[in-house]
């Protein structure tokens, strides 16, 4: 039997040392939030906190999250309400949806690091892979969510200097 810490809850899990994070958290625990992309590290879907930083769950062993503190998308807020998560609806990051929980997370890990990125900093942290290209609305999100001035959405939005989401007058046919 495993012991593990995932989102302030205590888990045991009867399975082998060496299997992935990901397949305890979703096959073995319910946790289906944090999503199977690759398999193999890359693309960044599968990305949870483990003690705070951003660790891809598809190739890490389950054993080596004993004793360490695991927060997955569940656990980010009960209600939505982290401002990674406020600034992405906000700007209506997803199209497709499948990467957000692990690009959210990804950038709540960036701006727990460094509460004002700079677009460098994002580029250097944002890894993850969108497969429908929306890295321009991440990219503004995270600015919305740190309140860097620099957040601007899609054609419907616009932030304001003190960060406020405010709506655009559409045009009328």
């Amino acid at each position: 039997m495993l012991k593990l810490s995932i989102n302030g809850k205590s888990h045991q899990v009867d399975v082998e040392p060496e299997m992935p994070l990901l397949w305890v958290l979703r096959d073995q625990l319910g946790m289906t939030g944090t999503k199977f992309g690759c398999g193999i590290a890359q693309c960044g879907a599968c990305t949870v906190h483990v003690n705070g930083e951003p660790m891809r769950s598809c190739s890490y062993p389950v054993s080596a999250a004993v004793g360490s503190q695991v927060l997955t998308i569940e656990g980010l807020s009960k209600d939505g309400t982290h401002p990674v998560q406020m600034a992405w609806k906000a700007l209506d990051v997803p199209q497709c949806g499948y990467c957000q929980s692990g690009q959210i997370l990804a950038a709540a890990a960036l701006l727990r690091k460094k509460p004002k990125p700079t677009d460098a900093d994002i580029d250097d942290a944002m890894t993850n892979i969108c497969r429908c290209g929306t890295y321009q609305r991440i990219r503004a999100a995270i600015h919305l969510a740190a309140k860097t001035g620099k957040g601007v959405g899609s054609v419907i939005h616009m932030v304001s200097d003190a960060g406020d989401v405010v709506e655009q007058p559409t045009a009328q046919a």
